[in-house]
């Protein structure tokens, strides 16, 4: 018998009743990009926080570099995971003072030199980070970026965000357009004041003034001497380490102001 009364079945069904923190199509939408974005943010820094990392030494460098790969190839991923290994032993890794770590090793998680310098760390017992990003055809986490601590962003903008924020140092060893990308932003983020003083070290001076004419832009005004003296060049891994003490790496950091505008 028909009493008059109309089904709810529709209406529970509709993607609008679904709980919005349950609701994909509408969490993938344009209006919630916003959203998204402070997610990638908060996941980040809610396991950073938890591990105690206050600094990091950022280590940049080609994926295509292979340990036993043609050329300079493994010089230059036997270096940086020398490299990792020092920076992790000296730089206080391994030391938790007051609930914090400083100068932990952070990469882009992928393999070649990022896969080194997370090696390396891993060689010593130390932790590392590794903040991973989607790719179309490539990239995945390398087997060496501790657990806790391996990262995956949809987004560059808030990778390169975590890369910068907690950066001591910067040590670039030779890469392509991805490697060029991550060196100019931190080096605009240094310009133009709006990331602390920090060190920045060019492994293989050869190739990056092969790459990087930096003085002609110098020559041309297009930068001035102080944006010019930004940049260091280092050989060894031994050589950069030296270097990043040279240049003001502090291997207690004392607690970072709020001077960081990111």
């Amino acid at each position: 018998m028909d009493d008059g009364k109309r089904s709810n079945v529709a209406s529970m069904a509709s993607p609008s009743y679904r709980l919005a923190a349950m609701d994909q199509d509408f969490l993938l939408g344009d209006s919630m990009r916003g959203v998204r974005f402070m997610l990638e943010y908060a996941k980040a820094e809610e396991s950073l926080r938890t591990w105690g990392v206050r600094s990091t030494i950022v280590v940049f460098g080609s994926a295509r570099t292979q340990e036993n790969g043609p050329g300079r190839h493994p010089f230059w991923y036997e270096q940086a995971r020398s490299f990792g290994a020092i920076a992790s032993q000296r730089g206080g890794a391994l030391t938790v003072t007051s609930g914090t770590r400083d100068n932990v090793i952070a990469t882009g998680g992928g393999p070649g030199i990022m896969e080194a310098a997370n090696r390396g760390a891993s060689d010593v017992g130390a932790p590392s980070i590794g903040f991973n990003i989607t790719l179309p055809h490539e990239e995945e986490p390398n087997a060496y970026s501790t657990p806790g601590l391996t990262f995956r962003f949809h987004y560059f903008a808030m990778r390169k965000m975590h890369l910068a924020m907690r950066a001591n140092a910067l040590v670039v060893f030779p890469g392509g357009f991805g490697t060029l990308d991550e060196l100019f932003e931190i080096l605009t983020l240094r310009q133009s004041g709006k990331a602390p003083a920090l060190p920045i070290v060019l492994f293989d001076k050869a190739y990056w003034q092969s790459v990087i004419k930096f003085d002609t832009l110098l020559e041309h005004g297009m930068v001035s001497e102080k944006d010019r003296e930004l940049v260091n060049f280092a050989d060894t891994a031994e050589d950069v380490w030296t270097t990043l003490i040279e240049n003001g790496l502090v291997v207690q950091t004392l607690e970072r102001g709020s001077e960081q505008d990111f």
